[in-house]
């Protein structure tokens, strides 16, 4: 009965991080300071990707790098960090459910254990 209503939980917990992310990706592009920021972030995973691309393709590496316009910047930061706590409130309920399933298995091993210390004093 519990891993069902675990499972719903964990569910429910991934459907409500998307409007949460979604908040989140609409109060990084208002706010200035916070906008500068994610900026100079989605600058930054531009210009590394475009280099990654570029060795793989076997391109240049040594061109300069157009950065990209501000507004696509602020989509870019605001889809990264959108994305970026949906994987985290996923990985935290994965953990949750591998500690909630190793805590159930030790308290199995334990009875275990005690029914046959049990049966040998029988």
């Amino acid at each position: 009965a519990a891993l069902p209503v675990m499972k719903l939980g964990t569910l429910l917990l991934r459907t409500l991080s998307k409007p949460i992310a979604n908040r989140l990706k609409s109060q990084a592009a208002v706010h200035p300071k916070f906008r500068d920021f994610i900026i100079s972030i989605a600058q930054t995973n531009h210009r590394i990707t475009t280099r990654i691309q570029r060795r793989i393709y076997g391109h240049a590496t040594n061109v300069a790098i157009r950065p990209l316009d501000e507004e696509k910047a602020v989509q870019v930061a605001t889809d990264l960090i959108g994305e970026g706590f949906i994987f985290s409130v996923a990985v935290a309920a994965l953990i949750f459910e591998v500690q909630r399933s190793a805590r159930s298995e030790a308290r199995k091993e334990e009875a275990r254990k005690q029914e046959l210390e049990f049966t040998e004093i029988s």
